[in-house]
C-alpha cells in the first residue's frame, strides 16, 4: 500500500481506501462487512469511509459492529462520517442540513453507530443554503475542540464556498476545512483538475474522491448486460438506466469499449485502469472503492500495480478515448 498525505496535514491515509455507500446496509451485512475490512486492513487501507444517509445510518452500525467484532488497533486506522443528509427517512427540519443543532446531534449519533469516540475525518456532505457557514465552522470548530472530530472537510462543495469558509475560520482563529470528497473519474473530471486546483495549492487542501468507475460504468459491465444488472433494476440507481440507454450513454458505452481494449493491452481489468487513472492525480489523496465481495476488493486494490506502469504517454492514450 502507499500512503499520501491528507492535503498538506500530517495525516497519511493509504491510496486506496474503503467505503460503505450502497452496500452496507443493503447487500452487505455484519459477517460480510467484517470480510470486507479484514481483507482491505490486510492489504494496508487505513481509511474507512461513511455517512449518516448511507443505509439510514444502517451502514454505520454494521460498520462499526464489524470494526469492534476485528479489534483492530484503534490508533491505526481512520473512520469518516458526513453530515447533511440526515439518518431518519423521513427527517424533520432539525434532523438534517448543517446547523449548529444538526452538526452536533448527527457527529454524535455516528459516534454511537460506529462505536467510537471520535471521528477522524467528518465531512459537510453537501452545501446547505438555509445556514450561514459562519455557523457551520463554528459547530465543527466546536467538534475539534471537543476532540470528537479530528479533522473536517466538505463533499461536493464549489470552490467559492470553501474559501469563504476558511477566511471565515481563519479570521476568527478557528479550525479551518482540511479537506474536500468530490466524485471523480474518467467521466468526471472538470471539478477535482481545474475549480479546486488553486484550492490544493493555496489552502493545502486534501481530496478523497469517490465513484472512481462512475458507478460500475467504467468496469464494462453495463458494457457486457446493461438490462439485465440488478442496480439498473433498483430505484436509487434508476439513473444508470438512461446513461446507458440514451443517445449520451450510448456514447460513453462506446468509450468504454474502446478504454476496455486498452485495458486489455495493458493486462488488466478496466476497474483496475479507471482507479490507477485517478491514483496517478498527486491532487488526490486517497481513493475510495466500494466492492461488495472480498474478491472484487483485492482485484481493484492491485490498481497499485497498474497506477505504477502509467506513464504520461499512457495517461494521454486514455484521455483521449474520454476527449
Amino acid at each position: 500500500m502507499q500512503y499520501r498525505r491528507l492535503g498538506r496535514s500530517g495525516l497519511q491515509l493509504s491510496a486506496l481506501s474503503y467505503g460503505a455507500w450502497v452496500n452496507f446496509g443493503r447487500s452487505v451485512g455484519r459477517g460480510q462487512a467484517r470480510e470486507l475490512l479484514a481483507a482491505a486492513w490486510d492489504h494496508g487501507v487505513n481509511f474507512f469511509d461513511n455517512a449518516e444517509g448511507y443505509g439510514h445510518g444502517e451502514a454505520e452500525r454494521i460498520m462499526g459492529d464489524a470494526l469492534a467484532d476485528l479489534r483492530l488497533p484503534r490508533d491505526g486506522w481512520c473512520v469518516s462520517s458526513k453530515v447533511f443528509f440526515g439518518s431518519a427517512e423521513q427527517p424533520r427540519p432539525t434532523q438534517r442540513g448543517l446547523s449548529r443543532k444538526h452538526v452536533v446531534e448527527a457527529c454524535h449519533n455516528a459516534l454511537r453507530r460506529l462505536r467510537i469516540e471520535h471521528l477522524d475525518l467528518y465531512f459537510c456532505h453537501r452545501p446547505d443554503p438555509e445556514t450561514p457557514v459562519g455557523e457551520t465552522v463554528l459547530a465543527m470548530d466546536l467538534l475539534v475542540r471537543q476532540g470528537k472530530v479530528l479533522y473536517w472537510g466538505t463533499s461536493e462543495w464549489p470552490a467559492a464556498l470553501i474559501r469563504e469558509a476558511t477566511d471565515f475560520a481563519r479570521a476568527n482563529h478557528l479550525v479551518a476545512p482540511s479537506m474536500e470528497q468530490p466524485q471523480y473519474n474518467l467521466f468526471v473530471r472538470e471539478r477535482v483538475e481545474r475549480e479546486y486546483a488553486p484550492l490544493y495549492r493555496d489552502l493545502g487542501l486534501g481530496a478523497t474522491t469517490w465513484s472512481p468507475l462512475a458507478s460500475g460504468l467504467l468496469s464494462g459491465r453495463y458494457n457486457r448486460d446493461a438490462g439485465n444488472d440488478g442496480r439498473l433494476r433498483s430505484d436509487e440507481y434508476r439513473w444508470l438506466d438512461s446513461h446507458t440507454s440514451q443517445e449520451t450513454g450510448r456514447a460513453r458505452l462506446a468509450q468504454v469499449e474502446r478504454f476496455i481494449a486498452l485495458a486489455g493491452e495493458w493486462s488488466c481489468t478496466p476497474a483496475q485502469l479507471a482507479i490507477a487513472w485517478c491514483l496517478g492525480n498527486q491532487d488526490v489523496s486517497s481513493v475510495i472503492l466500494g466492492a461488495s465481495n472480498v474478491a472484487q476488493l483485492q482485484e481493484n486494490l492491485l490498481a497499485l500495480e497498474v497506477a505504477q506502469r502509467l506513464d504520461e504517454e499512457a495517461r494521454a492514450r486514455i484521455a483521449a478515448v474520454f476527449a
